[in-house]
């Protein structure tokens, strides 16, 4: 069956190499619009997006992100962009679900405009910590908010990577 759709699904990869190109906004307003359109627990559409395009606090979300890894790496690679996904514990059961799929709508609407993307960890460490939840009060999020996913966006530098085969028993019929 051809699908678009269908195929951006399945040609979507996470890049880990970006150059320094902004994305447009044009396209970064529609990323947004699509993740906003993630089914949600009850209709409740309690997540919040955080879109953060500063360079400087991009350089310390990474710093902190990499402080979390105990590494001295730039966990965003380079990435000119990051969406942050908060869920909000406060509002319903699925909050935790719910911000996982917007994260998902986020990263699949940016392949299909064009936008290389990858799902980074380490968001709910980053935003327990003091530092963290000093930036969260700076954006308006209490601390019924608790970060789940950054989604890097850029255009990426050299090849995407290809997938893997899908494994045998991925899926089972009943």
């Amino acid at each position: 069956m051809e699908n678009m759709a269908l195929e951006n699904l399945k040609t979507r990869r996470s890049v880990r190499s970006f150059s320094s190109r902004p994305v447009e906004q044009e396209k970064l307003d529609a990323i947004l619009e699509a993740a906003t359109y993630a089914p949600t627990g009850m209709g409740s559409q309690s997540p919040v997006i955080v879109l953060v395009k500063s360079p400087d606090t991009l350089k310390k979300i990474s710093r902190m992100n990499a402080e979390v890894m105990g590494r001295e790496v730039d966990p965003f690679y380079g990435a000119p962009t990051v969406a942050i996904v908060f869920g909000n514990k406060a509002s319903v059961p699925t909050w935790f679900e719910d911000a996982c799929l917007v994260a998902g709508n986020l990263l699949n609407a940016a392949h299909a405009v064009g936008v290389d993307s990858c799902y980074i960890y380490r968001a709910r460490e980053v935003f327990s910590s003091a530092e963290g939840l000093a930036l969260m009060k700076e954006w308006g999020l209490d601390e019924n908010y608790q970060g789940v996913a950054n989604c890097i966006l850029g255009y990426g530098e050299g090849e995407t990577p290809q997938p893997k085969p899908r494994k045998a028993d991925y899926i089972r019929i009943v």
